[in-house]
């Protein structure tokens, strides 16, 4: 082999073993947040994250006032006031403004209930339905009925309860004139007019009537 040949070998080779070698990244520059050290690699989005510390919501809503900390904030809660709903549930129905409510809403269809109450042993299939049922034993941010003593965690779900304790039926069909004594429980009994069902029975469609008449 002849000197040129074996100087050309030698680069070739010398090529191969560079090439062999894993390849090695510039060190990117980081941007550290000032308040919680999270490190970042684009200026713009540290930016962004340090209105978690400064509590800043330069975005408000022109209908209700509501402000927000981020444009896309804003921009996906005033599908609430627009009245669309795009995502909507295959087994019941149920339809909502944002694809992370649905996905959430799934969850009650699946059966799984991960969440338990460390005190009494009770089961959610969302964090914050666990989350606020706490509080039924904290007794913090309570609404107690005055007639029976039962504590509820939203103002919602005592005005529930409260007709519980009245024997008017002030709710009544339209179609069949059959009457309820709370709003909720006649809209369930009108999806059976209006054949939106609210559960759907794998096995069977009567259980589905089953489940709304029993109101």
């Amino acid at each position: 082999m002849s000197s040129t040949q074996k100087d050309q070998h030698g680069a070739r080779s010398q090529r191969s073993q560079e090439a062999d070698k894993p390849h090695r990244r510039k060190r990117e520059k980081t941007y550290t947040c000032d308040e919680c050290g999270k490190d970042f690699t684009v200026k713009a989005k540290l930016k962004r994250h340090q209105v978690i510390h400064t509590g800043e919501r330069p975005f408000s809503c022109d209908l209700c006032g509501k402000s927000f900390s981020w444009m896309e904030s804003l921009k996906q809660h005033q599908l609430i006031h627009s009245g669309v709903k795009a995502y909507s549930c295959d087994q019941c129905g149920r339809a909502f403004t944002q694809s992370g409510h649905l996905q959430k809403h799934l969850v009650t269809h699946s059966g799984i209930k991960a969440y338990s109450c460390d005190i009494c042993g009770k089961t959610f299939s969302q964090r914050g339905h666990r989350n606020t049922h706490l509080r039924i034993h904290t007794r913090h941010d309570v609404y107690c009925c005055e007639q029976c003593g039962k504590y509820f965690t939203t103002d919602t779900q005592l005005k529930q309860h409260m007709f519980t304790h009245t024997e008017g039926r002030p709710y009544k069909c339209d179609l069949c004139e059959k009457t309820y004594k709370s709003p909720r429980h006649l809209r369930k009994h009108q999806q059976i007019h209006t054949r939106k069902r609210l559960y759907k029975c794998s096995y069977c469609e009567v259980c589905i009537y089953i489940v709304i008449l029993s109101f």
